[in-house]
């Protein structure tokens, strides 16, 4: 059983998993490694923070589908978060998964927000006619002459001028009508559905949400109130999506939900705005009010990231004092947190104070997130270890610029370890490390080591290269292109990591300690 689910005082439907940030990858990978350890014991199903309609696209590839993975990330994701790597490999690991299982213990991806951002949503029309093309209803001039220019409805301005919005024109009106009439079709289709009525039934929704959110947009409020209705409004859709994602999934298994501290907590959403400080029910508050202790929230604290420019806390900050005992993430019983001084935050982190910790079951505390230059500092921190940062002035080319290669000694020929940030066109591209942010960890493991942690020896790697994804975040592989002398790579290691990452350094620091004492040894020889 997961650590972490001790922690809670009863056994959720519905366990949220919360972030801090959007952009570090360390709750990503976290969150990972959870879900399949929940899939261990009973959990079916994950809902990120992502357009719902979009994630059936995500979903068909963890199914199993004929959809490309390239697509599935790209299409699959709102919000550019296909871009992340930790939610490649999301999809990849649920997709082995469900290879291997049949249909009712398979696992199913979800998106549980509208189709929107905040301050910007399109019009209804794709959703509309997805519903229509399932029902074979030929509707789209009808849909075309209502919705009219695309434009008027995702121009920003639409969103913050109330005069400028159609979302409460006669034509917005019309089409709710038009949406409403589609559900009603929908349901009474339901009875024979098809395999494709569950994708129309979320675009139908979808195209829903759209309309209520534009007439939303076309209140005649004041900026303040009228931020906070919105973002009260898409917090409603996505305790909507929430509610109907855990109805479809009840006979299946429980739900882990993923998305930003703020949409997940109990208690209210506050912001300060024009110096007055304002505050809504966020889509957790909503869905722990109708589920009570059928849903739990676990929210995320950060102590630093080196990818968002945030810096260790104060020691007598929430998070200062959650990683004082640690360097290495936890999970803590929220009662077991005192008082302590709110971090100063700014649009990079939403820090934790007192309502978010009183209203948590728990809280995961990520002490750092780990860089490249985490990774070096630990390396050089290693006796007698001198690095050298590939650049124009040491004649590195210029494709190497900024990787960096670790030595013992004055031998500059073989490095015992390297963090490399860019592919190696025709040669190693299979990391994929042109993906911003990624980057690779290399060792020197021997031949001993490397056949000790992969079953075969370094001369046998071509057999076995078809069994490695080498893009694959926190797993040791063996390298690319040198695994033929016994080198191993991991790509973008988290913080959980650590401990194995110094295992792993300290057989490859030895080796080159070996090596130089050795090459010392035959010089002082050749002298005598």
């Amino acid at each position: 059983m997961p650590a972490f689910l001790d922690l809670l005082a009863a056994s959720p439907d519905l366990l949220a998993l919360g972030e801090p940030t959007h952009g570090e990858s360390a709750f990503l990978q976290l969150r990972n490694d959870a879900f399949l350890s929940l899939a261990e014991h009973g959990y079916r199903s994950i809902a990120l923070e992502s357009d719902r309609a979009a994630g059936l696209i995500a979903d068909e590839f963890a199914q199993g589908g004929a959809v490309p993975l390239d697509r599935a990330l790209s299409a699959g994701f709102s919000h550019d978060f296909g871009t992340a790597p930790a939610n490649r490999d999301l999809l990849l690991r649920m997709r082995e998964w469900n290879a291997q299982r049949p249909a009712a213990q398979r696992l199913t991806f979800h998106g549980f927000d509208a189709p929107l951002e905040l301050a910007n949503a399109p019009s209804p029309r794709r959703h509309l006619t997805r519903v229509c093309d399932f029902l074979g209803l030929d509707r789209s001039a009808e849909i075309d002459d209502l919705v009219g220019d695309e434009a008027r409805w995702s121009d920003t301005a639409a969103i913050w001028e109330p005069g400028r919005s159609v979302g409460r024109s006669t034509d917005a009106g019309r089409l709710r009508v038009l949406a409403d009439d589609l559900l009603t079709e929908l349901y009474l289709r339901a009875p024979g559905k098809s395999a494709g009525w569950t994708a129309a039934f979320v675009h139908a929704t979808s195209a829903v949400a759209l309309l209520r959110y534009h007439a939303a947009a076309a209140a005649p409020l004041a900026q303040e109130e009228r931020f906070v209705r919105l973002a009260a409004v898409r917090d409603a859709l996505m305790a909507e999506n929430l509610l109907a994602i855990r109805s479809a999934e009840a006979h299946r298994g429980p739900t882990l939900a993923f998305g930003h501290n703020t949409h997940l907590q109990r208690h209210p959403g506050t912001m300060t705005l024009a110096g007055t400080e304002v505050s809504w029910a966020g889509a957790g508050a909503i869905v722990a009010s109708l589920l009570g202790d059928r849903y739990a929230v676990i929210v995320g604290s950060l102590g630093a990231s080196p990818a968002l420019g945030i810096g260790a806390p104060d020691a007598s900050t929430y998070e200062g004092r959650l990683q004082q005992e640690t360097g290495l993430p936890r999970y803590v019983p929220a009662s077991d947190i005192g008082p302590a001084e709110q971090r100063t935050h700014d649009y990079r982190y939403l820090p934790l104070d007192r309502a978010a910790v009183d209203h948590a079951d728990a809280v995961l505390h990520v002490p750092t997130g780990v860089d490249a230059a985490v990774l070096a500092d630990r390396i050089v921190a290693l006796p007698g270890v001198e690095q050298v940062v590939a650049s124009a002035e040491n004649g590195s080319p210029e494709a190497a610029w900024g990787d960096r290669f670790f030595f013992v000694g004055p031998d500059r020929r073989q490095p015992f370890a390297t963090i490399v940030e860019h592919d190696v066109p025709g040669f190693d591209e299979a990391a994929q490390l042109d993906r911003p942010g990624v980057f690779r960890l290399n060792l020197d493991l021997g031949r001993n080591e490397f056949e000790r942690r992969f079953g075969f020896p370094p001369r046998a790697f071509d057999d076995h290269r078809d069994e490695f994804d080498f893009a694959r975040l926190d797993t040791l592989t063996p390298h690319p292109g040198y695994a033929l002398y016994g080198f191993a790579s991991v790509v973008m290691p988290g913080p959980h990591l650590l401990p194995e990452i110094d295992r792993l350094l300290a057989v490859a620091h030895a080796r080159a300690v070996d090596r130089h004492e050795r090459a010392a040894r035959r010089a002082t020889a050749q002298q005598a």
